[in-house]
């Protein structure tokens, strides 16, 4: 397991690309890397983060669509066992991806199976805000951004953004 800390990675970092491994060990350096994931979400004010994210292609996401009161999840290996309802479009941004929002069409109801930090395995099922999250998460644990899923036009729109994100990484 990948040692912290960690730090958040942006578009075009190939990490954010790969499809995510599964994790196998849950031990401390896991329930380190899954702080400082939860870390870098609540710094970067987002309501979820993917593990690739963090620089790290497992299949781990964090997320917390509620007030600060409410605790944070963690999905570990989680796989859609179910999505469906009429699916709709609804604006999206990305930590990896600053300055980029989009439309992005999805499901609006979802079931996930997934572990937690203990290996065990539960389900968990929304029709609101969290159903989108997960989606969006799960994505990045197959190598997606919200770029290959936004309308055409609104890539159109976020091309020059992409251009200076890609730019500044050559830079460093």
């Amino acid at each position: 397991m990948p040692p912290a800390p960690c730090h958040l990675v942006l578009h075009p970092d190939p990490v954010l690309r790969q499809k995510a491994q599964a994790v196998e060990t849950f031990d401390e350096s896991l329930a380190t890397l899954v702080s400082e994931m939860i870390r870098i979400m609540h710094e970067s004010e987002g309501v979820g983060l993917a593990a690739p994210q963090a620089g790290h292609p497992l299949q781990i996401f964090v997320c917390n669509a509620g007030t600060e009161n409410e605790p944070d999840s963690v999905f570990i290996n989680p796989e859609i066992i179910e999505a469906d309802g009429t699916p709709e479009w609804a604006e999206e941004g990305c930590l990896s991806l600053p300055g980029i929002h989009g439309r992005v069409r999805r499901p609006t109801r979802v079931r996930l199976r997934a572990q937690n930090l203990d290996g065990t395995f539960f389900e968990v099922e929304s029709d609101e805000f969290p159903a989108r999250i997960w989606q969006h998460e799960f994505d990045h644990l197959q190598g997606v951004l919200i770029i290959d899923r936004m309308r055409p036009i609104d890539r159109l729109a976020a091309r020059r953004t992409l251009k200076d994100l890609v730019a500044r990484s050559s830079q460093q």
